[in-house]
């Protein structure tokens, strides 16, 4: 297992949330962070591309604020989601931005990042990598990454399809960094569950879509509540890569969810269709099926806390049989 020291003793639960585009915001972050896991949000969700320095200064003020006021609470630190790939314009604007503000962890997407490392490096900060395979998280671990995020079947948006059993273990045994994982993370009970296989953080989203502070559409959170692990569908057609999306949200676009034709990766324009992921397409996980309500993310993070409790006086108790 392996706990950077920047999130040492910081961490109310062994959770980053992960960035969502369009949904994840200042607010919903400074209150994750606030409620002790790592709050993160794309780069690319500040537009036009100066607001990303206004969001950065204001992140960075508020926790400071809060935790002057609460120095007894385990404030974590945030992240920003950085795409390497030649469609991001904006990576050496963004990338800069980040440097100036010593943004504490960085998440790289797509491809190796090789010219995000070094920078981020020098001034302190981690860079976690998603990955969905071996090959991926080899390139990754060669380039320096401090975390490998392995985004496993029923994963939200973006996705691999490897089960998180074996990926894990084939990543443990040449990476000695930190690990986190995704996919279909969504209780306190499935936190401890990756930590049990080997994973030293859960990397949740789809949850934290169905809270007050997430910028997203009420009726997005609402079929979040009203359905299951049944209604995703796995399909690269809305961006070129693979994705899991809402089936519902698919078929209210016109199209039908169970023949969805492949679309080439090579694109990757995010507008493969007239219907466009994620302002028209919702992305979700397979751990849907677990959410019932859309609190604060306060309240949240407090009902996973407890869940997690639970969870390891349960596994305690089934010891005694053993």
């Amino acid at each position: 297992m392996s706990m950077p020291d920047l999130l040492a003793n910081k961490l109310s639960l062994p959770v980053v949330c992960s960035p969502m585009f369009i949904i994840s915001n200042p607010d919903l972050v400074i209150e994750q962070c606030k409620a002790g896991l790592v709050g993160s949000f794309p780069a690319l969700n500040a537009r036009p591309a100066l607001v990303l320095d206004e969001w950065l200064t204001r992140i960075k003020s508020e926790l400071a604020d809060y935790q002057t006021a609460n120095p007894g609470k385990k404030v974590a630190p945030f992240a920003v989601n950085q795409i390497v790939h030649q469609s991001n314009d904006r990576l050496e604007h963004d990338l800069r931005l980040c440097v100036k503000h010593e943004v504490p962890i960085i998440i790289t997407s797509l491809m190796a990042p090789d010219q995000i490392v070094r920078p981020v490096h020098d001034y302190g900060g981690l860079v976690f990598h998603d990955v969905i395979n071996l090959r991926h998280a080899r390139k990754a671990a060669k380039a320096g990454v401090d975390g490998l995020i392995l985004v496993c079947t029923g994963a939200g948006g973006h996705a691999g399809s490897l089960n998180p059993f074996a990926l894990v273990q084939e990543v443990r045994e040449f990476f000695d960094g930190t690990i986190l994982l995704a996919g279909s993370i969504s209780t306190g009970r499935s936190v401890l569950a990756a930590q049990a296989i080997g994973a030293d953080l859960a990397y949740m989203g789809t949850r934290f879509i169905a809270t007050e502070e997430a910028n997203a559409d009420p009726a997005y959170k609402q079929m979040l509540i009203d359905h299951a692990a049944s209604d995703i569908v796995y399909s690269s057609l809305f961006t070129g890569v693979h994705g899991n999306y809402l089936k519902p949200s698919i078929a209210r676009a016109g199209m039908d969810p169970d023949n969805l034709p492949e679309a080439d990766k090579s694109q990757m324009n995010f507008a493969s269709t007239d219907a466009k992921a994620w302002r028209d397409i919702w992305g979700a996980g397979q751990g849907l099926g677990s959410i019932k309500d859309a609190p604060r993310t306060a309240e949240l993070v407090q009902r996973l806390i407890s869940e997690y409790a639970d969870a390891r006086a349960d596994l305690i108790k089934a010891s005694d049989y053993l």
